[in-house]
């Protein structure tokens, strides 16, 4: 095995690993059954380091440790129940968010509003998995599970984005100096 796929299966275990950490910590809402979650925030990083590809596998092994059993999700749970509960679209729609961030970084990593653009889309494709499986799962009219999984948060996914989008380039171009990850033209 060259050097460059070692480094690759490393930076996917890594960024698995760093879903793991971030999954588990959340700061629960009173008027949701939905936590404000870091998953997302940890997912915007990733995207800065893998390509669209390795970032959606990355956080397909997290769901899988996840759906073993391993208290990676939420409130350190784990097991397939939590992938069925209220939050499990979200969940769910977390692999196409890391996709579409990563492609937008890697199709346009020097454009700082497009990498912002791919991480609100990115977003708005969770939204609509987790509140999709969350008026499926609850029983809710689309305008109840908005005022419940949407709206309320809205800006601190924006200051996630914010914080992604000013620290994920320099952590990018770390890596690029290091030799670790390849520059693209």
């Amino acid at each position: 095995m060259n050097k460059t796929k070692t480094f690759k299966m490393a930076m996917v275990g890594l960024m698995a690993a760093l879903f793991c950490i971030a999954g588990p910590n959340v700061i629960p809402i009173p008027i949701s059954p939905v936590p404000i979650s870091f998953t997302n925030l940890a997912v915007f990083f990733a995207a800065f380091v893998l390509s669209w590809k390795l970032c959606g596998l990355s956080f397909i092994i997290y769901i899988l440790l996840g759906a073993v059993g391993l208290p990676v999700f939420s409130g350190y749970t784990g097991g397939l129940a939590k992938l069925a509960g209220p939050t499990g679209g979200y969940i769910i729609g977390f692999i196409f968010t890391a996709m579409i961030c990563a492609f937008f970084v890697e199709k346009f990593h020097c454009r700082i509003y497009m990498n912002i653009l791919g991480m609100i889309a990115g977003m708005i494709i969770a939204y609509i998995f987790g509140t999709a499986w969350f008026m499926i799962q609850q029983g809710t009219s689309l305008a109840s599970a908005l005022t419940l999984c949407v709206i309320p948060y809205l800006i601190g996914d924006a200051l996630k984005i914010a914080a992604a989008a000013a620290l994920g380039p320099v952590i990018r171009k770390s890596l690029v100096k290091a030799s670790l990850i390849k520059a693209q033209a």
